[in-house]
C-alpha cells in the first residue's frame, strides 16, 4: 500500500520528541495549584470536587498519552485535551475565589457608577478598602489612591457582568474570562506544535489566572495585544495593511484603552514596522505604513475614551495619567530595594522616577539602531525600564509573558534581516564598532547616572523612640520619637512601621510639629492606625519605622528592637 509523496509524511515519521515535551510540560503546569483548589472546593462545593477530580484523570491520561502517542495528528489533538483541561481548572478556580482585591473593587465600582450615570474618574471611594484582601495604596505625600486610575475599557468590560455579584465580582469575571479567549486565541494562532506553549503561558502555572482573579486590567489589555504580537513585522507588508492589519491595528487601540501598559510596548512595535517596511518599501511607503497603523489605534483608543472626554475631561485625564503622577510609595523586586532593605533610604527617591525615564527613551533609541539584532525583542525590552522605578513589582513584565512567547514562536530574527537601522557618518567608516559602542553607552548613561544618585541618597531623618505604649501584648497604640532633619529642606515626613516587604496605614501625627526645618530636632507622638498595630509573631521578623517626604521625595528608615518598644504592663484590677 503506498501513499502520495508528501501526503500524511508527518503522521509517518511520528511527533517530534521536543513537540512531546512541550505537550508534557503543559500537562505537568497544571498540578501548580491544583490541589488548594481541590481543598477549597472540598469545603464549599461538592461538585467542583469532582468536576476537579476529573481534571486530574485528564492530567494523568494526558502525561501517558504525550509519550506514547505515535501520530503527530493525535498528538496535537492532545494539545486541544490539555487546553480544555486548563480552561476547567481556570473556570473552577473563579468560581471558588472572585471577590478579588484593590484592582477589581476599583474597576467594579467604576463600572457600576458608569451605569449609574455617574462620575467614574476622580471620585474617591474609601468603603472599598475595608475588605481584608483590599489593599490600599500609600502616596509619598501621606495620603492613599482611593480612586479609579486606569483607561475606560476594562469597566465598560465589567458593566455587562454587574449581574454576577458585588464586591470585585465583575472585574474578576471580566478578566477570567479575557484571559481564558486569548488562551484559546493564542492557541489558535501557533503554529499546531507549539500550541500547548500557549496554554501553558496562559493558564499554567496558575500566576496569570490568579492575577485574573484579582480583577488586573491588564490582563484583558494584554489579551488584546495577542493578534497585535503574532507576527508582526508583516504588518503592512507590501504597503497595504489588509484587513487582518486593520484589525490589529483596532486591537492596539483598544488595548492602550484599557491599561497603561501598552502605552510602553507600542512605540517598540511601531518602531520595529517602520524598520522592516523601510527596508522593503523605503522611506516614504514605510511611514505612510505606520501612520495609517497608528491613525486607526488613535482613533480606537478616541472612539473609547470619548463619552469621558466629553463628559468629564479633566478626572478623565487625571484619571488615566494618575499610575504616573500618583506618588505612590516605593515598592517591588527592582533597584528600589537598595533603599528600601538595604540601606536606610535616601534623599534622592525622585531619581528612580528619571532612571527609569531615561532608560525607557534609551532602550527605544537603542532599539532603532539595532533592529536587525534586537527586533522580537520589542515585546520585553520595554520591561526593563520597570526595574529601576520607584513601583518596580514583578507583576508589571510577568502579566506580559504571553506576549514573550507569541514573539519568540512567531518573531524570528529573519524578518529583521532587511530592516533598516540609522547608521549617520560619524557612526560608520573603520571605526564602525567601538563607534557604535560608544553611541550605546552614551544612550544608558543618563539612566545608570540616576539610578546610581537614588541608590546612593543617604536618608534625612533620624528617628529615635523615646516612649512606647502598647495597647496589648502583642501590640502598639502610640510612639513617642525624636526626630532630627540633617537635611538642608524643611521635611513634613508621614511615618508608618512595616513588618513585611509590604507598606501599611500611616500614623496619624497626636503632638509635635508636623513640619520639621532643616537642621533641627523635634519630638512627635504617633498614635497607630485604628488604634492599634500588630507587633510580629516571631523574634526574628523586622519591624521597621518609615517616613516618607513628598516635596523633596525622601525615605528614612529605622529598624527598631523589641527592647525599644517597652513591655505590656496588664491595667490594674
Amino acid at each position: 500500500m503506498s501513499t502520495a509523496p508528501g501526503r500524511h509524511t508527518d503522521d509517518l515519521r511520528g511527533p517530534a520528541q521536543w513537540h512531546r515535551v512541550l505537550t508534557l510540560l503543559a500537562d505537568v503546569s497544571l498540578f501548580i495549584g491544583t490541589r488548594s483548589l481541590w481543598s477549597q472546593a472540598a469545603t464549599h462545593n461538592l461538585f467542583l470536587v469532582a468536576v476537579v477530580s476529573l481534571c486530574y484523570v485528564s492530567i494523568l491520561a494526558g502525561g501517558i498519552l504525550a509519550l506514547t502517542v505515535r501520530r503527530t495528528r493525535s498528538l496535537a489533538r492532545l494539545d486541544l485535551v490539555v487546553l480544555l483541561t486548563a480552561l476547567t481548572l481556570t473556570a473552577c478556580a473563579w468560581s471558588l475565589n472572585h471577590a478579588g482585591g484593590d484592582e477589581a473593587v476599583l474597576t467594579a465600582q467604576a463600572a457600576r457608577e458608569l451605569v449609574a450615570g455617574h462620575p467614574m474618574y476622580g471620585q474617591p471611594w474609601p468603603w472599598l478598602f475595608h475588605g481584608p484582601n483590599v489593599a490600599l495604596t500609600p502616596t509619598i505625600e501621606g495620603g492613599y489612591d482611593l480612586t479609579y486610575g486606569y483607561p475606560p475599557l476594562a469597566p465598560l468590560l465589567a458593566a455587562p457582568l454587574l449581574w454576577v455579584g458585588g464586591g470585585g465580582a465583575p472585574a474578576t469575571a471580566a478578566a477570567t474570562i479575557a484571559l481564558i479567549t486569548g488562551a484559546v486565541l493564542l492557541w489558535r494562532l501557533l503554529p499546531v506544535p507549539w500550541r500547548s506553549a500557549a496554554t501553558m503561558a496562559c493558564l499554567g502555572f496558575g500566576f496569570l489566572p490568579g492575577y485574573a482573579r484579582s480583577g488586573y486590567p491588564a490582563i484583558p489589555a494584554m489579551v488584546l495585544l495577542i493578534p497585535v504580537v503574532v507576527g508582526w513585522p508583516r504588518i503592512g507588508r507590501g504597503g497595504r495593511l489588509g484587513t487582518p492589519g486593520i484589525a490589529r491595528a483596532v486591537c492596539l487601540g483598544a488595548a492602550c484603552a484599557t491599561q497603561q501598559l501598552p502605552w510602553f510596548v507600542a512605540p517598540f512595535l511601531l518602531a520595529g514596522i517602520h524598520a522592516v517596511r523601510r527596508g522593503e518599501l523605503g522611506g516614504r511607503a514605510a511611514t505612510a505604513v505606520c501612520a495609517r497603523i497608528l491613525g486607526i489605534a488613535a482613533t480606537t483608543w478616541l472612539l473609547v475614551n470619548t463619552y469621558f472626554i466629553v463628559h468629564e475631561p479633566g478626572p478623565w485625564l487625571g484619571g488615566i495619567a494618575l499610575p504616573l503622577t500618583q506618588g505612590a510609595v516605593l515598592h517591588g523586586q527592582g533597584l528600589v530595594d537598595v533603599s528600601l532593605y538595604f540601606t536606610h533610604g535616601s534623599d534622592h527617591l525622585d531619581w528612580y522616577g528619571h532612571a527609569s525615564a531615561l532608560l525607557a527613551a534609551a532602550l527605544l533609541a537603542l532599539y532603532v539602531l539595532f533592529v536587525r539584532r534586537l527586533g522580537p525583542a520589542a515585546t520585553v525590552l520595554p520591561w526593563c525600564a520597570f526595574y529601576v522605578a520607584t513601583r518596580s513589582q514583578d507583576g508589571y513584565y510577568l502579566m506580559m509573558t504571553p506576549l514573550w512567547l507569541a514573539a519568540a514562536v512567531t518573531v524570528p530574527l529573519s524578518d529583521f534581516a532587511n530592516a533598516w537601522q540609522p547608521r549617520p557618518r560619524w557612526l560608520g567608516g573603520p571605526r564602525r564598532r567601538p563607534a557604535l559602542a560608544g553611541a550605546a553607552a552614551l544612550l544608558v548613561l543618563p539612566a545608570l547616572v540616576s539610578a546610581a544618585l537614588a541608590v546612593t541618597g543617604r536618608p534625612p531623618l533620624r528617628m529615635d523612640v523615646t516612649a512606647a505604649r502598647r495597647a496589648t501584648a502583642r501590640s502598639l497604640s502610640t510612639l513617642s520619637l525624636r526626630v532630627t532633619n540633617s537635611g538642608d529642606t524643611a521635611l513634613t515626613p508621614h511615618y508608618m512601621l512595616t513588618t513585611s516587604h509590604g507598606m501599611s496605614r500611616y500614623w496619624s501625627l497626636t503632638r509635635g510639629p508636623a513640619t520639621i526645618p532643616a537642621h533641627t530636632t523635634a519630638s512627635v507622638e504617633l498614635r497607630a492606625p485604628s488604634g492599634r498595630f500588630a507587633l510580629p509573631a516571631t523574634a526574628d521578623a523586622k519591624l521597621r519605622l518609615r517616613a516618607f517626604t513628598g516635596d523633596p521625595q525622601t525615605l528614612s528608615t529605622r529598624d527598631l528592637r523589641p527592647a525599644e518598644l517597652g513591655r505590656w504592663e496588664p491595667p490594674e484590677r
